[in-house]
């Protein structure tokens, strides 16, 4: 499988993703060509720039109703959307928007994914201003710049012949945005509702970092967000944003891979939350550990460990969703006496999971069986809280209760009479 996995630890835009396509060897004339499919009086233009000391593709949008000038550039590089209150570039509404797209001699994929992107941004517009998505018109996003860099990702993407596309957390700024709504927070509206769940963190200077049409291309993807999987590099690209940043290269980095076989393709993300606590008491952490699975945690360690100076201390290991990660967080700064997490993504892999009921002389338990994807059966066992229940109601010994299961259910399994 052929994987193209965006590094945004400087955030993502739409002329980045454009100048990381071409770097990593997507045709520049295949980008220029599904502009002009648009029909519409705006070309692009690439030039090679250095970022960080770092070579990168710079692809700008020239178009009558963005014209670009360094006054006119946002932080990334594209003509200001939801960031220049002095342009004023014209308001299109959703449905013309998509009749510029239906009309243009690109693919039907290209069409498709162009026109969901403009979709996706059109229902977030909707529900931030509270209207009908009809009478969403696009003020910042509506440019013919912001059309062709969508447009021209969806080509360019297609081009690569990637089959999944992935992301690592993205770095999506900080500061604010200035637009025709006013001066707001980073993210703007419109890029938060876009991200939804994703993973994001804000780092380096204050500044917009993921855009809305950035964020509407990664949704266009459908990427997922998850570690940089095992497989063997076959290209890279660096597309750059529009300015140069102090401390970190103000660039999108795209690797393009073909996925190692001995990588499952139904991996998923985990987050895992750690910390080392030597000056709280014991039963409070028992206490933590519980709130931690009634709060959606997958599972919670504990470990003695030797600290510092002598000292013996515990780690606490959360295993959960990425999206749970800041809950996890917020409790353990809460309920407990340390100053400092650390946290990462790794794969999970997890065989299919299902419940059997079985009777036993003393009551009901379930067995949970897990499956190989092709369906065979690879381990049963008992629920360990059924059989504690029933233990503890019968006054016998767990053990006997766990065996008269496992006895219940291979006779089931066997199409005996339990």
């Amino acid at each position: 499988m052929r994987i193209g996995y965006l590094e945004c630890f400087s955030g993502i835009s739409g002329d980045m993703l454009l100048g990381a396509l071409v770097d990593a060897g997507v045709a520049f004339d295949c980008l220029q060509q599904a502009a002009g499919a648009l029909n519409i009086d705006a070309r692009l233009e690439m030039r090679k720039v250095s970022r960080g000391g770092l070579a990168a593709i710079k692809v700008d949008v020239l178009a009558p109703d963005q014209p670009l000038t360094d006054g006119g550039r946002s932080h990334h590089g594209h003509a200001l959307h939801s960031h220049d209150a002095h342009a004023h570039p014209t308001h299109r509404s959703l449905s013309a928007i998509l009749n510029i797209i239906r009309s243009a001699s690109v693919s039907e994929a290209v069409k498709d994914r162009s026109s969901r992107a403009f979709q996706l941004l059109g229902e977030a517009e909707a529900a931030i201003h509270s209207i009908p998505i009809e009478n969403v018109h696009f003020h910042e996003v509506g440019a013919l710049d912001t059309i062709i860099d969508i447009v021209c990702a969806a080509a360019g993407a297609e081009s690569l012949g990637v089959d999944q596309w992935l992301a690592s957390p993205l770095n999506v700024g900080s500061g604010t945005v200035v637009c025709q709504h006013g001066t707001l927070p980073v993210p703007a509206p419109a890029t938060l509702a876009l991200l939804g769940d994703a993973p994001v963190y804000a780092a380096g200077e204050p500044m917009e970092r993921v855009t809305p049409t950035g964020a509407a291309v990664l949704r266009m993807l459908d990427a997922r967000y998850a570690p940089l999987p095992s497989m063997r590099i076959k290209a890279s690209g660096y597309g750059a944003g529009g300015r140069e940043t102090m401390g970190e290269p103000n660039l999108l980095r795209l690797l393009v891979g073909e996925q190692d076989p001995a990588q499952p393709d139904d991996a998923e993300s985990i987050a895992v939350i750690e910390t080392v606590i030597d000056d709280c008491n014991p039963q409070v952490l028992a206490y933590v550990s519980e709130l931690l699975l009634d709060a959606g945690a997958w599972d919670v360690y504990r470990a003695s460990v030797q600290m510092k100076k002598g000292r013996t201390g515990v780690q606490i290991i959360v295993l959960c969703n990425p999206s749970l990660m800041p809950r996890m967080r917020d409790i353990l700064f809460r309920e407990t006496t340390t100053i400092g997490l650390r946290w990462r993504l790794e794969n999970k892999l997890a065989l299919a999971r299902e419940f059997l009921t079985v009777q036993t002389s003393r009551g009901e338990v379930r067995i949970k069986i897990a499956r190989w994807p092709n369906g065979n059966v690879t381990n049963a066992a008992p629920e360990y809280e059924d059989c504690r229940l029933l233990a503890t109601l019968h006054s016998v010994p767990l053990k006997q209760v766990i065996a008269e299961a496992m006895q219940a259910y291979l006779a089931l399994a066997k199409g005996e009479r339990p």
